[in-house]
């Protein structure tokens, strides 16, 4: 890494020598981190210069730069939608862009990173009169979603370990008294609810935190975290209550952008080396400490004390809408100043009106049960790890844990919180006029089971209906904003069509032993079996994205495609056609169409659906198209360059299959480079088979559609053999 950034001096606009990097990735790891690292190697090759390409995908970063690489580099460039650790690179120009400039723009990214800043590690840039690290021709996600997505994902493990520990103790180990479910101190039980509590507390500071990290690096990871833990404190500034997850947020941008500011500060050389590690870490946390102590902690105080005076002026008047009200509160900010303001008030009414605590017990469990339920509904709309936390948050609602909500109200505040809200004043108002009874300071189901509670039928229906409405007005919400994790926040160029291309589709779970396995992978099926597949040279197949300028890709170089048009190459020739299939058998004659007959997106999809029916994989063909609309609710397919993937996962399929036809006038399908569809591709997979097998097959179709002489001979292929024999040569 000691290299100098500076590139040769007779490397000229279009001369060769350079040696170039690039790391390409996206949030959901699909297809456009591949289109982007096959454009960039295309594009270096063409201009004479070697590129060796990392991709970040969901099947784990593959084709890895060494150290030796980046020492040996001219310049990097990061084609990403998400944050890429850089550390690697100090001393490097080093060109940030969005992964959609990776795929549209790569020839002007080459060109522009010889100009590119000197990374210099601090979040400095040492040439100031460098070209500016975006292309300007459009911006990926925007700072404030990638920041936030980093705290959320972070924070997500302690919510999960931190509730189920709480719930599992209170529900083994837990007494029914006058004061709540209690665990008796001296138990083994109260030991391990004492874990889990400090998972709960250890929650929000990491939320804040690595929101803190993902705008300023590891200076801004301390005060981040310590701002967090003075924002759950409220005993910190006078408050009963902390500022909750919504203080954390605040927290985390603040000591982000606080850190950003000092590292601007001219500081003698000498200092420059313990900036990082004292100076800006000591001076943002104690300046973000002695703020929201002293300045921020005094509103969120006057605030708690004026809510519990508000309310108190309100136990005359209707049951009905007092249950709204301590229902919105409670499902407000999940764990808040005003959750714990609208708790503490019917808590302490539970000797004289328990009725008040009955409309918050029921409004308690709403809201992760609520989001639990809403990712059972439509799994589609969420990743994974979102799922996941969806059973969890079931789990913890039952057992009256709201703050199971708070990693979806903080990854989509706009959609999420209203939801929970409008779910638990249905809740707390049916409570309140069926007028149900909680005789202990705890909510959720549990407190019903363990006969807290007074008018049960009545508390289990307010408990179900709120968590219904919930469910239904969170999908509701995410559907109109168009579809999954981010839609809160400005996806800019190329966003929605990466949200629109992988969606759902990343699933982590690895495939079933008694999978297929596809062409040139081995049996291992972990990273470095997906790396063999799809990054990794072998000794038959096509090459890597890491290429030089001497060296063939894709079966033979650019200049090769006049030939090649009229005649497959060798390796097309010499490719196995037994019982006409490829890709290992998803893909075979039953299901190539030499020309759609649809003229429309939807028909379009219809008529894929019925060419894959044909291979009797498909038991339910309605269902089919029914989840690769849904599939398309999300977002488009449409890639560009005149590639459609509609895909969908759903038992309405009971093995991997993949279809392939052709339109020759084009299909408008919404494409972010307004090209119309004239190669559509459709893969369907069964829920439990749709790990990397899934994902496998949209990477290898997506970096081997990135070659336009590919491409060609796809469309010129003359029948169904010979699109066969083109196929075939993905690998």
């Amino acid at each position: 890494m000691t290299s100098p950034a500076d590139p040769p001096n007779d490397a000229g606009a279009s001369g060769p020598g350079l040696k170039l990097l690039a790391v390409t990735a996206c949030p959901t790891g699909i297809a456009h981190t591949y289109m982007a690292a096959e454009k960039l190697a295309q594009a270096a090759e063409s201009l004479g210069h070697s590129m060796k390409v990392e991709t970040q995908g969901s099947i784990g970063a593959e084709n890895v730069l060494s150290d030796n690489d980046v020492s040996q580099a001219d310049g990097v460039i990061i084609a990403a939608d998400k944050d890429v650790d850089r550390s690697r690179f100090i001393g490097k120009r080093v060109l940030v862009v969005a992964v959609a400039d990776g795929i549209h723009r790569p020839e002007r990214l080459i060109e522009q990173v010889r100009n590119a800043p000197v990374y210099q590690g601090d979040g400095h840039e040492a040439e100031r009169g460098a070209a500016p690290a975006a292309s300007g021709g459009g911006k990926g996600r925007s700072v404030t979603y990638k920041a936030l997505m980093n705290g959320v994902s972070y924070m997500i493990p302690f919510v999960v370990v931190g509730g189920l520990l709480i719930a599992v103790s209170l529900a083994l180990g837990g007494d029914t008294t006058s004061k709540g479910i209690v665990i008796p101190d001296d138990s083994f039980w109260k030991t391990v609810n004492d874990i889990g509590s400090i998972g709960f507390e250890l929650m929000i500071p990491a939320l804040s935190g690595y929101i803190a990290y993902a705008i300023a690096d590891r200076p801004a990871l301390v005060p981040g975290m310590v701002g967090g833990w003075i924002a759950a404190h409220g005993e910190l500034y006078d408050s009963e209550a902390g500022a909750g997850f919504i203080g954390a947020i605040v927290t985390g941008f603040l000591a982000g952008y606080l850190v950003l500011w000092i590292k601007r500060v001219k500081v003698p050389k000498f200092v420059q080396p313990i900036m990082p590690i004292i100076v800006i870490p000591i001076v943002a946390t104690s300046a973000l400490g002695l703020f929201f102590i002293y300045v921020l902690g005094e509103p969120i105080s006057w605030v708690f004390e004026r809510l519990t005076d508000w309310l108190g002026g309100l136990t005359g008047t209707s049951a009905a809408l007092l249950g709204i009200i301590l229902g919105l509160m409670i499902a407000f900010d999940m764990g808040g100043p005003v959750n714990k303001t609208a708790f503490l008030f019917g808590a302490g009414l539970v000797s004289k009106n328990p009725e008040v605590m009955g409309a918050c017990a029921a409004a308690i469990p709403v809201p992760p049960l609520g989001q639990g339920l809403a990712t059972l509904l439509r799994r589609r709309m969420f990743d994974d790890q979102e799922r996941e936390t969806g059973l969890a948050a079931l789990f913890m609602g039952f057992f009256g844990i709201t703050e199971g909500a708070i990693p979806f109200a903080a990854a989509r505040p706009a959609r999420v919180i209203p939801a929970n809200m409008l779910g638990g004043a249905v809740a707390g108002a049916i409570a309140g006029v069926a007028s149900v009874e909680d005789n202990v300071p705890h909510g959720g189901p549990i407190v019903a089971v363990l006969g807290a509670v007074g008018g049960v039928p009545m508390f289990f229906v307010a408990v179900v209906v709120g968590t219904a409405v919930t469910a239904l007005v969170t999908i509701a919400l995410m559907s109109v904003g168009g579809g999954g994790r981010g839609a809160d926040a400005d996806a800019g160029a190329g966003g929605v069509a990466e949200a629109a291309v992988a969606g759902e589709a990343a699933s982590s779970a690895p495939s079933p032993a008694g999978a297929p396995v596809l062409a040139g992978v081995g049996s291992g099926g972990g990273t470095g079996a997906a790396s063999a597949a799809v990054a990794a040279p072998d000794a038959t197949g096509p090459k890597a994205a890491s290429v030089s300028a001497a060296e063939p890709r894709d079966g033979g170089k650019a200049e090769a495609a006049p030939e090649a048009a009229e005649a497959a190459p060798e390796a097309a020739e010499a490719a196995p056609e037994a019982g006409g299939q490829v890709l290992s058998g998803y893909l075979t004659e039953q299901t190539v169409r030499e020309r759609l007959a649809a003229d429309g997106k939807d028909a379009a999809i219809r008529e894929m659906a019925e060419l894959l029916a044909a291979t009797g994989k498909v038991a339910d063909t309605a269902e089919l198209v029914r989840a690769a609309f849904a599939r398309e609710d999300q977002g488009t397919t449409g890639l560009g360059e005149e590639i459609a993937i509609p895909h969908a996962k759903t038992d309405a399929v009971t093995a991997p299959v993949v279809g392939f036809a052709r339109s020759p006038e084009g299909i408008e399908w919404g494409a972010p480079d307004g090209t119309k569809a004239r190669l559509v591709f459709m893969i369907a997979v069964p829920e439990a088979a749709a790990g990397d097998e899934h994902l496998r097959i949209l990477a290898l179709l997506s970096r081997k559609l990135m070659g336009a002489e590919f491409r060609e001979r796809l469309l010129g292929a003359a029948d169904v053999g010979a699109i066969l024999r083109v196929l075939g040569e993905i690998e």
